[in-house]
Parts: C-alpha cells; sequence; structure tokens
C-alpha cells in the first residue's frame, strides 16, 4: 500500500520559499488541497485473517426430558439438583404397592395357566389312546384337543400380564438413560405423577461436549469460509473467550426459504462442565483472506447506507461506490467490488471532500 501527500501550487510554492524540505516517510510526502493536507494510497492486495462473530445458542449432546412412564405418587427423590448423574442411575422412586400386588397377582396366574395345561396336555394324551380303541368318539378326542389349546393361550396371555406387571413395576425406578447433569426438579415427594403430564419429573443434560448452533446467509455458505472441520473459538456473555476451542462438524442440507439462513451446528469440549445447555454465546470463525483489497475506513464515506470513496484520476477527486466488509474491529474495510490495484484514492477525511476538487502531483 503506497501513500502519498499532494500539494497545491501556492502552498509548494510558499514551502520552496521558505526554503523548507520535506522528507516522506514510507514513501508518504505531504501535500494541501484547499487549505487542508490530504494522504492519498495506491491501492494494492494483501492478505488479512478475518474473525467472524455469530450469535449462537449451546445446547448439551444429549438432552433428555424424563417423564414416568406409571401413575403414583413419587416416594423417594434420590438426586439433587444440578448434580451428575450416571446413565441407569435412579432418580425417583414412584409408590410401588400397587405395582408389587400387579406383578404377585400376574405370577400367580402363570403358575395356574401352566398347571392348567399340564392338565389339559394328560386329558388329551388319555383320551387319544382311548379314541385309538374306539372308546370314546372323536368328538371328545377333538375336545381335548381344543382345551388344551385354550390352556395353552391361556398361559401365553398370563405370561404377557407377568411381562407388563414386571415392566410397570420396574418403571416405579425412574433412571437416567444418560450420563449427565440433572436441571432443576419441579416436584416434590408425595406429588401424583402420570405418563400423561406436561413438565417432566427433571431434565437430564449430556454436556461433556456441547453443540453450538448458529446460522449463515447463503452468501457465506457458497464462500467456501465453512467447511466441516473448521476451528471455531466461543465467546461467552461475560466477554471471556472459552478456554478450549471447537470445530464445525454439521453443516444442514437445507436453507430457510424465509430468511435464506443455514443452521451450522460446532462442537466444543466440556469436560469442566463450564458450558450450559440453553446458554447464548458468540461463535468466533476466522477466515484467511488472500490478496484482497483492503482500505483504511477513514477513506470512505456513506451516503443512505451505500459506502464511496474518492479516487484521484486525471489530478481531481471522483468518487465511486465500492462494496465493502468490515475488518480489523471496523477500522478497515475490504473492498468487494469497485477498486482494483493500482487506482489511486483519498486515504482520510474522504467525508469533507468535494466531487472534482483538484488534486495536483
Amino acid at each position: 500500500m503506497k501513500i502519498k501527500f499532494y500539494l497545491t501550487g501556492l502552498a509548494l510554492t510558499s514551502l520552496l520559499f521558505a526554503g523548507t524540505s520535506c522528507k516522506s516517510n514510507q514513501g508518504e510526502t505531504a501535500a494541501m488541497m484547499g487549505g487542508s493536507t490530504y494522504k492519498t494510497l495506491t491501492v494494492s492486495t494483501s492478505d488479512r485473517s478475518i474473525t467472524s462473530t455469530y450469535s449462537a445458542k449451546i445446547q448439551g449432546r444429549q438432552d433428555v426430558d424424563i417423564y414416568p412412564q406409571v401413575s403414583g405418587l413419587i416416594e423417594q427423590i434420590c438426586i439433587e439438583e444440578g448434580a451428575q448423574v450416571k446413565k441407569g442411575q435412579t432418580l425417583f422412586i414412584i409408590e410401588q404397592v400397587q405395582y408389587k400386588a400387579a406383578y404377585e397377582t400376574a405370577k400367580a396366574n402363570v403358575e395356574s395357566a401352566k398347571a392348567a395345561v399340564a392338565t389339559a396336555e394328560m386329558t388329551y394324551e388319555s383320551k387319544e389312546a382311548l379314541y385309538k380303541e374306539n372308546v370314546v368318539s372323536e368328538f371328545d378326542l377333538n375336545s381335548a384337543r381344543n382345551s388344551l389349546l385354550q390352556s395353552r393361550a391361556s398361559l401365553a396371555q398370563a405370561e404377557a400380564d407377568l411381562t407388563n406387571a414386571t415392566n410397570n413395576l420396574s418403571y416405579t425406578e425412574v433412571k437416567s438413560p444418560v450420563n449427565g447433569v440433572a436441571g432443576m426438579i419441579p416436584y416434590k415427594v408425595g406429588a401424583l405423577v402420570s405418563s400423561t403430564m406436561s413438565e417432566p419429573l427433571v431434565s437430564v443434560s449430556d454436556n461433556a461436549e456441547v453443540y453450538v448452533y448458529f446460522s449463515i446467509s447463503e452468501k457465506q455458505l457458497l464462500s467456501n469460509d465453512f467447511k466441516l472441520g473448521t476451528e471455531t473459538e466461543l465467546l461467552l456473555c461475560d466477554g471471556s473467550v472459552y478456554e478450549q476451542k471447537g470445530k464445525i462438524d454439521a453443516i444442514s442440507g437445507i436453507t430457510n426459504e424465509v430468511t435464506g439462513a443455514t443452521q451450522v451446528r460446532a462442537v466444543f469440549p466440556n469436560e469442566a462442565r463450564t458450558l450450559r445447555s440453553g446458554g447464548s454465546c458468540d461463535v468466533m470463525v476466522e477466515d484467511e483472506q488472500k490478496d484482497v483489497i483492503v482500505i483504511p475506513q477513514e477513506a470512505t464515506y456513506e451516503i443512505q447506507d451505500k459506502v464511496f470513496v474518492y479516487k484521484v484520476i486525471d489530478g481531481k477527486a471522483s468518487s465511486a461506490e465500492v462494496k465493502v466488509r468490515s475488518v480489523s474491529g471496523g477500522k478497515e474495510y475490504i473492498v468487494e467490488s469497485g477498486l482494483n490495484p493500482g487506482d489511486e484514492i483519498i486515504a482520510e477525511g474522504a467525508g469533507l471532500v468535494k466531487e472534482g476538487a483538484v488534486v495536483r502531483s
């Protein structure tokens, strides 16, 4: 980026008569335009590392709302709110008396059905032997066979009832399906709960790793700045940067028809459980831009949300609209269109320059 200064003829003459010599710094020379000093630069390309920030939401790797599968009174709460829980750990115990009774009844019914099957089998075998001796009729034999089939069906029904009763009894101990952290518990011991209630007993978040979701535009998606494996950082709500870096591990295959946004997911390690499911943060994605035109923001001015610069063309200031992208905390712009390498522009104070102002070299 070459920077030059220009003097009007009057100012240059005055300086020459005063016997003053000007020395340039990195190629800069002082110049006067209408009583004010303006700096110009020759546009060139350079590399820039750009950090883009996106609003995001944090979710646990697996957030599970836990509901009871049977109805009854809460007999015992086995965890503390916010506690670490393990997969299979008992969280609640629902009153078991009626379910134990149903289990014992079903178990007895199975034994009774087994005995009935055994009796029916002996009766059928006896009828079959007598039928061969022409002692009983075919009707008697078929009746014995039907009784045996009926008793076997009753046994199957009794065994199914026992399985159901066994499951219901086991459901009175509500267990965690995942490792994670328990949320708040809205119910107390003695509360009546059921599988149809709207609010879960508790939510468990498996957050040894967390997913961070954010959205990007179609243009950003097509720019190749976002690829699977791209490294990301988190800016937390207190302004601090999360100590561990993450990476993009999923990009949605569907773009929202209304907003034109595509959802992106980044995954972050969270062994210390610093990040909580449901939290807000900003995702920072760094992008290396090669051979781009970068100009200071001071070289631009805005009119009706459009950005302009003043090119120096044939010694005069000529306004030109440019498409830009903010970098360096808003101090610089990457020019996406409107300028080419080798163009000369006024480098600062562009908002004070008038169209057609003479710039003499």
